[in-house]
């Protein structure tokens, strides 16, 4: 059942029962509080209509779901539409109404449970919402008797599928521009992280629960460890800029050791911070590793040897290693790494805090790295 759209509500007609008149048995409409009439309207209470009780939601997206729920028998055949109330759980208590002073709610015919809610223009991924159901009985002169309101149920939205990330993936292709050679990772840190590496983890940094920057259906915030590289190099050199947002000291290691035949590659996000850059997240894990194994079940898998952001392959017996210019790369390693495998150095450049995308939020405007399905 397809939801139409919110800032239709937001210029409805100047009565909900005009409004109600161009439901279709599959269409689901929102009316609004201004749209509604004044207290002396249709909308009443019946005692006899069932109240909806145990209600169950289920195949959840992030951005729809089905709903059902039971109900008494008794009056069950003059019910005509259901009243779906909606609500962000943050907001939940902001937003209480009584039946004759309705906010913006979900109206839908009476149609056969469960019943498909879907709208990426009023639910998001990965978010906590509240639901409550009423029954009604549409009268001849077009008002409404209702029933009470069921109890509320809570429920969170998913993260994005692959099917939404192939989307994300097809609009970053778009921009990524022309290939320039590299020959090593880095990782830019502090010197103490270094030194807490050395002295607590054997010497080999560890992967951490990756943050919340990025898309907020992204799969991969506050979920995939791992541990992040960057590989971006400047034009003129072709080497890694010696400025960094992330710390004067920089682990360097050659891209073999991490990106090869043995490992798979996978696009994890697309997104930007109100900038006219963009960024590119990259997953690498080991073949059959445990980050191997998540990525394959959640993001879409890249060929390593023929894609738009990150390739290996292979001329005279030696690997050859590309990277995309005119995106930002962040590249993250599913497996511990161990020092001894690169050195570390402090970079003669300026530390650029600006830059970071430490829990960066993306700009849900931005028509380049957006899609229709929540941000």
């Amino acid at each position: 059942m397809e939801v139409p759209r919110l800032d239709h509500a937001l210029s409805s007609p100047s009565s909900p029962c005009e409004e109600i008149k161009n439901l279709s048995l599959e269409a689901i409409q929102l009316c609004d509080r201004d749209g509604n009439k004044s207290q002396d309207s249709g909308i009443a209470e019946m005692e006899e209509l069932p109240v909806p009780h145990n209600i169950k939601i289920s195949n959840i997206t992030c951005d729809s779901f089905k709903i059902s729920w039971e109900m008494d028998s008794k009056s069950k055949d003059r019910i005509t539409h259901y009243f779906i109330d909606l609500n962000k759980k943050e907001n939940k208590n902001s937003n209480k109404f009584k039946h004759k002073d309705v906010p913006t709610k979900l109206v839908a015919k009476a149609v056969p449970l469960p019943m498909t809610v879907r709208g990426h223009w009023f639910l998001s991924p990965r978010t906590e919402y509240t639901v409550a159901v009423q029954t009604a009985s549409k009268q001849v002169d077009g008002d409404y008797v209702v029933s009470e309101w069921s109890e509320i149920i809570e429920f969170c939205t998913a993260d994005y599928s692959k099917v939404h990330l192939t989307q994300l993936l097809e609009k970053a292709d778009v921009i990524a521009g022309r290939m320039l050679k590299f020959s090593v990772f880095y990782r830019n840190q502090h010197k103490e992280y270094f030194d807490y590496v050395r002295e607590h983890h054997g010497n080999a940094m560890q992967p951490s629960v990756k943050d919340n920057s990025g898309s907020h259906g992204s799969p991969i915030s506050g979920k995939l460890e791992g541990i992040f590289f960057s590989c971006s190099t400047e034009f003129n050199t072709g080497k890694p800029p010696q400025d960094s947002p992330y710390g004067r000291y920089r682990f360097e290691i050659a891209a073999e050791k991490l990106f090869n035949p043995n490992t798979n590659l996978y696009f994890g996000d697309f997104y930007c911070m109100y900038t006219a850059y963009h960024y590119v997240i990259l997953v690498i894990a080991p073949v059959g590793s445990p980050g191997d194994e998540f990525c394959k079940q959640r993001l879409p898998q890249l060929n390593s040897k023929d894609n738009k952001f990150l390739t290996c392959t292979e001329e005279d017996g030696v690997l050859v290693y590309h990277h995309a210019q005119d995106v930002i790369l962040e590249v993250i390693y599913t497996d511990p790494v161990p020092l001894s495998l690169g050195t570390v150095a402090e970079i003669t450049g300026h530390q650029l805090m600006s830059l970071s995308t430490a829990n960066a939020k993306k700009d849900p405007s931005c028509k380049t790295c957006n899609i229709s399905v929540g941000r």
